[in-house]
């Protein structure tokens, strides 16, 4: 990988955040949408190169595995263990229209 491809997987583009927008408000479900784009759309803004990469990587998991780890009723895989996690799974970000 050239230093140029590096800083481009690294940089936190507009499209990036777009990709990651749509991919996380459509997941399959209406519960799993609101649970992961909810949680995007409050805290992507502050993210760090490393916590948009975290993220990626957390969105080709399987929604109901995601769902089970932020609901605590299945236990976090190391690789995901940390403060994103923590805060996935106060599960205050989440809004849901009424």
């Amino acid at each position: 990988m050239t230093d140029r491809s590096a800083s481009a997987a690294t940089e936190i583009t507009p499209e990036r955040l777009k990709r990651l927008h749509f991919r996380a408000w459509h997941r399959g479900t209406r519960e799993a949408d609101y649970m992961i784009g909810c949680y995007f759309d409050r805290f992507h803004a502050a993210w760090t190169a490393d916590q948009v990469a975290w993220f990626e990587t957390l969105i080709e998991e399987e929604d109901v595995d995601i769902m089970g780890w932020a609901l605590g009723t299945l236990s976090v895989p190391n690789e995901y263990t940390g403060p994103m996690m923590d805060a996935m799974r106060k599960l205050d970000y989440v809004e849901i229209p009424r």
